[in-house]
Parts: C-alpha cells; sequence; structure tokens
C-alpha cells in the first residue's frame, strides 16, 4: 500500500529529497523542485494575507503554463482550493462560473483580461505584463517564503474543475486529495499496470488544457512522482515534436484528433522517438489506421483511458498488450477497471446487469469527486449512499471485465421498441472515405417513434448522397440502426470542449 501523503507532502518531500531536480519546465524557464516549493509558499502567504477563509477558491483563466501549478501547489499550501476556468468560454459561461465558485483571487491571462465581464469583484492580478494591471510574479515575489503549513487534509478538497455543461450551466466538481492520488495510495506499486507506473525518471509533456482533468490531472502526475513536467501552452504539432526530442518525453497524453495530426506532420515520419514510452489517449477510440501510422512512427506502447471529471480521471484502461496493429475486438474497449476501482453496469432500477447486457456505467472510486459545489441535489443524484457514481454512460461489460460504450444513456434513441446508441452508428458511418465528422440523433416519426438521423460533415470537395451513406451504414450495423435519412452541415455545434451538442441538432429538427 502506498502513504497517504496529500499533495503538499509529496511536494515538500521531493523538495527535501530532490530539490535540485526539474519539476517544471515551460517556454525556457526551468523550475526545481525546491524553487517550486518556495514559490508555493510564496503564493500561499499573498492568499492567506487576503484573510479568505480556508476552502476559498483561487480562480485561473489562461492557458497552460508553469505558474498554474505554481499556484495551484500554493492554494494547497494555503488550504484553498483551486479552480482553473476555461478559456474558450464566452464571457457570460466565465461569469456564471466566477459568480459561482466566488474566489478570494483570480489570476488571468492579459489576452482573456477582456472576456471579464462583468468584473469580478475579487483581486486580479496578470500573468504577464500588460498596460494595466498588476503582474502575478510581482505580487508572488513580495511574500514570505517561509512554509505556512496551513495544508487541508486527505480528503479535503484541492481542485475545483467545472463540467462541460452539455445539458446547462456547467458544475463544479469537488477533487480531494483523495480524489487525486488514491489510486495510488490505496494499492500497491507492483498490483497497478505498467502503463500506469510513474517514476522519477520520466519526463511527461502536459498538452493538454489544465481546465481539464487530462491536463491538471498529468500534470500532477508527475509532480506527485518527482517526475519532470514540461508545460505547453497550448497544442500545436510542430513545437510539441520539438519538445519531444529536446526533452526525451517519455510518457505523453494525448487525444486521438491531435495525435493524427502528429502523425501527419511531415517532420513526424522522420525523428527517432525511441525514448517515448507510452501515448495514453483518451476521449475517443483510436481508428485503426491511426493505430498502425502511430505505431510505425512512435514505436512505443499506447494506452486507452477512461474516466471523467467526476473521477478525477482515468478508473479504467486499455492496456498496450490489448493493441493490436491488425485491430482486435478487443480495441472496441476502454478496457478493464483499475486497482482499487469498481465497475458496475446498471439498469434504470440499479439492479446489475449480467455480462453483455447494455446498461449504465456506475462507478466506486476512491477517486470519485467530493461532490458539486453548492449543489447537493446534483450530488445525490449521481452518488449514491453507497458512494457508486452514476456517470450517465451506456456500456456493456464481457466475462472477463472488458467495457465496452454505447453512448451517454440520455443521447439513446428508441425506434420501434428497440434501442440505438448514436456512438455507433456514427462509429460505422465515420469509416465512410467522403464523411469528414457525423453525428447521429433521433427525431420525431409517426411509425417507429424515433427514427435515427445522421447528420453528416463532408470531406472537403466531396458530394455523398444520403442514400449511399445509409447502405454504407446497414453494410455494418443492423438494418434498424442504420440511419433512416441523412443531412449535410458544413459543421457541427460543439461546446468548449469539443463535445457534439446533439441537444442542439435534436432541437434544430423538434
Amino acid at each position: 500500500m502506498g502513504e497517504r501523503r496529500t499533495i503538499g507532502q509529496y511536494l515538500r518531500a521531493h523538495a527535501r529529497d530532490q530539490g535540485d531536480a526539474e519539476a517544471l519546465v515551460f517556454e525556457g524557464e526551468s523550475i526545481s523542485y525546491a524553487l517550486l516549493d518556495r514559490r508555493a509558499s510564496q503564493v500561499a502567504n499573498g492568499l492567506r494575507a487576503m484573510a479568505m477563509p480556508t476552502g476559498s477558491r483561487v480562480a485561473y483563466l489562461g492557458k497552460n503554463s508553469a505558474a498554474y501549478f505554481e499556484i495551484w501547489m500554493g492554494a494547497i499550501r494555503a488550504g484553498m482550493v483551486m479552480t482553473p476556468v476555461n478559456w474558450r468560454l464566452a464571457p457570460p459561461e466565465i461569469a456564471y462560473i466566477l459568480a459561482d465558485c466566488r474566489p478570494a483571487l483570480l489570476v488571468v491571462d492579459p489576452e482573456l483580461a477582456a472576456r471579464l465581464d462583468p468584473a469580478p469583484s475579487c483581486p486580479v492580478l496578470l500573468t504577464e505584463a500588460a498596460s494595466d494591471g498588476d503582474l502575478y510574479a510581482d505580487w508572488r515575489d513580495s511574500q514570505s517564503e517561509a512554509d505556512p503549513h496551513h495544508d487541508g487534509g486527505y480528503e479535503d478538497v484541492a481542485l475545483q474543475l467545472y463540467t462541460s455543461g452539455t445539458t446547462g450551466n456547467p458544475n463544479g466538481a469537488m477533487l480531494t486529495n483523495r480524489s487525486l492520488l488514491g489510486l495510488r495510495d490505496n494499492v500497491s506499486q507492483d498490483a497497478l499496470p505498467g502503463w500506469f507506473v510513474w517514476s522519477s525518471r520520466d519526463v511527461a509533456l502536459v498538452a493538454m488544457p489544465i481546465f481539464h482533468i487530462s491536463g491538471s490531472g498529468w500534470g500532477l502526475w508527475a509532480l506527485q512522482h518527482g517526475a519532470k513536467a514540461v508545460v505547453v501552452r497550448e497544442f500545436d504539432p510542430h513545437r510539441v515534436l520539438d519538445l519531444l526530442v529536446e526533452h526525451r518525453i517519455t510518457k505523453l497524453m494525448i487525444v486521438p484528433t491531435a495525435l493524427r495530426i502528429m502523425c501527419d506532420h511531415p517532420r513526424a515520419a522522420q525523428t527517432d522517438f525511441s525514448f517515448l514510452e507510452t501515448i495514453c489517449y483518451g476521449g475517443s477510440m483510436i481508428p485503426l489506421d491511426l493505430l498502425q501510422q502511430a505505431i510505425t512512427i512512435f514505436g512505443c506502447g499506447f494506452a486507452q483511458m477512461y474516466g471523467m471529471t467526476e473521477t478525477a480521471g482515468t478508473i479504467a484502461g486499455l492496456a498496450p498488450e490489448d493493441h493490436d496493429v491488425r485491430g482486435n475486438d478487443r480495441m472496441a474497449s476502454i478496457g478493464r477497471a483499475l486497482p482499487g476501482v469498481d465497475i458496475r453496469i446498471l439498469d434504470a432500477d440499479g439492479h446489475v446487469l449480467p455480462a453483455g447486457e447494455v446498461g449504465e456505467v456506475a462507478i466506486r472510486s476512491p477517486s470519485n469527486m467530493a461532490g458539486y459545489f453548492g449543489r447537493p441535489d446534483s450530488t445525490a443524484q449521481t452518488i449514491d449512499a453507497d458512494g457508486w457514481l452514476r456517470t450517465g454512460d451506456a456500456a456493456r461489460m464481457d466475462a472477463d471485465g472488458y467495457v465496452y460504450l454505447a453512448d451517454r444513456i440520455k443521447d439513446m434513441i428508441i425506434t420501434g421498441g428497440e434501442n440505438v446508441y448514436p456512438a455507433e452508428v456514427e462509429k460505422a458511418i465515420i469509416s465512410h472515405p467522403l464523411v469528414a465528422d457525423v453525428a447521429v440523433i433521433g427525431v420525431p416519426d409517426s411509425k417507429w417513434g424515433e427514427a435515427v438521423k445522421a447528420i453528416v460533415v463532408p470531406t472537403q470537395g466531396a458530394e455523398p448522397q444520403p442514400s449511399e451513406i445509409i447502405a454504407w451504414a446497414r453494410k455494418r450495423i443492423a438494418a434498424y440502426k442504420a440511419p433512416k435519412s441523412v443531412d449535410f452541415q458544413s459543421d457541427l455545434p460543439r461546446n468548449p470542449s469539443g463535445k457534439v451538442l446533439r441537444r442542439v441538432l435534436r432541437d434544430q429538427y423538434r
């Protein structure tokens, strides 16, 4: 069993034991663990001087940076909670989150300050110098370096991430030290799958946005283990390829769409990536052609990670050994639960379903959130008294524990008494060579109750016919699942996190 240290205790230990080792690298600046520890204390003392209550939120509206991790570590040391805000949001959405979390301090990139409408009531610091405004670094460096030792406990909230809000206003998921660290603290290192194991020799690239758990969590895993985290302001394939080689990155977390952009970069095929050990991906399954291309270029192990904001990220995974360059059935799954995680597939009444039947995924894990900030009713609807978190994902589980996602429960289509999951239909259609993107919804139908409709974005210059899309799908899935109609659009509505807003599409046809 691992030692149950808090995030703050991990940082202190690394500063003591390997203070000269690099903790963060960002745009030419290298920050050692000793320096990160001192800066965390400075931030903490500055926050405590504001005389705000323990548990107050500290908001960050900016792109990825080393400063974000300094502020987060300092907020923890002050007994406060880091709350990054999605910088892609519109001003009213940003205003909603700031009004909801009521931060004691907001740190913002200067180019994003114009989105603060109305202006927040808390003090505001700028990450970089601008014509107007106080600079975060000046404020930090004016504080004492003495450690205030005002950390919270293992069950106290350390990070608050806002959910995507596909059906309404986002909720603030409260993640404790247990949520963020518990999967490794509750099992021995030997029990963890190899792709999930970290050490101080690892070098991780933090390329996913820090307002997602894939960004903040990935960076934290590096800091937890005394590893080196190379932070990228935002994803750029040319810059990422440079950093992979320059820092000999061993671990990379990326979404498949970004991986394809990297693979298609003209420099990728001519670069030696033998130092890279594991590419972890999430958000969607990896297409076989992309896996084949990526293995040829990078030659490392690939692991799919499944999780959500409310589970502090990854709670299940498909290991490298389950990936086959020729393809296999298990590559259609998200893998199996990590040690210490329980997964059940439940029916509408909460009964456990047998292997092979589709129901809702429920998770009981040390990494589950403490709840939604200020939303006890929503929390109770999501996590029951026994600690089972209802994900809203529909899936089946096979006899070996591999979980195969179907779709979101709320997006399920009932046509002629049969359940159809849009993701399954989309997977069949997206393989068509003239289809660039697709979303599937149910539309009212006098005969079937609901009929399956596909909204297709053609590849550039292509003009596919609805009949050929329908015929293509019918060859790959059951006829009742195939679309009854196909419409074409130039793009699909998405939220700031990139998820297709099927709700918006349904509204267009209702």
